[in-house]
């Protein structure tokens, strides 16, 4: 299906050239993302959750954040979750010219490489907004574009109740799952992880990180 891309180990293949929405899986899987962190106050929440479910997860960091919050990059990696690109100051790159669009993950890249050791194999978009020219340059840079297939639009500051009830009804095997940890007040988004996600793994999903 469009949108939808195979998962293989670490370093086995080139980056996709297309946005992944959903990825293939012969297992219960679901993939939950966090964008715009790290954030002091609630990516450590989001970790403790994460961590207390034994699940997995992919953190999309802006490299302003990342680089003022280098202790917190850490911390996602030491417990298992992958680290994935979001710019350096979340512009629209659809907007910018090649040489900017280049510069803000790149910029990001190298600072995860030198925190971490290792530069990130995956890239969002901030807005999830890409045209040919950036997925040309995403995929230069060695980077794999990840979409969305639910978006429980906590951005948005909704009840938490509306999150648990947006991200449970879409749920199926492979979706890949928007929220933030950053960028405003996530309090709503930490509050109904704790609540979805148990009910998640009670149903069988396997919450994983996504694998270049």
């Amino acid at each position: 299906m469009a949108g939808e891309t195979s998962r293989s180990g670490p370093g086995a293949s080139p980056p996709h050239p297309d946005v992944a929405h959903t990825l293939g899986t012969d297992r219960r899987e679901v993939f939950l993302t966090f964008d715009d962190g790290p954030h002091t106050h609630y990516t450590p929440e989001i970790l403790r959750i994460l961590r207390r479910n034994e699940a997995r997860a992919t953190f999309f960091v802006i490299g302003e954040n990342a680089g003022a919050f280098p202790e917190l990059l850490r911390d996602i990696a030491e417990d298992g979750h992958a680290v994935g690109n979001h710019t350096w100051t979340h512009p629209q790159l659809t907007q910018l010219p090649p040489g900017a669009v280049r510069r803000e993950p790149g910029r990001t890249s190298s600072l995860i490489d030198d925190v971490l050791g290792a530069a990130p194999s995956l890239a969002r978009a901030p807005y999830g907004a890409w045209d040919d020219p950036s997925l040309s340059i995403c995929n230069e840079l060695g980077k794999s574009p990840v979409g969305w297939a639910i978006d429980p639009q906590d951005w948005t500051a909704p009840g938490v109740g509306s999150i648990v009830d947006a991200v449970l009804a879409e749920m199926r095997p492979g979706a890949i799952v928007l929220s933030h940890d950053g960028g405003g007040e996530r309090g709503r988004t930490v509050d109904a992880l704790d609540r979805y996600l148990p009910r998640l793994m009670d149903d069988g999903y396997r919450p994983a990180r996504i694998e270049p």
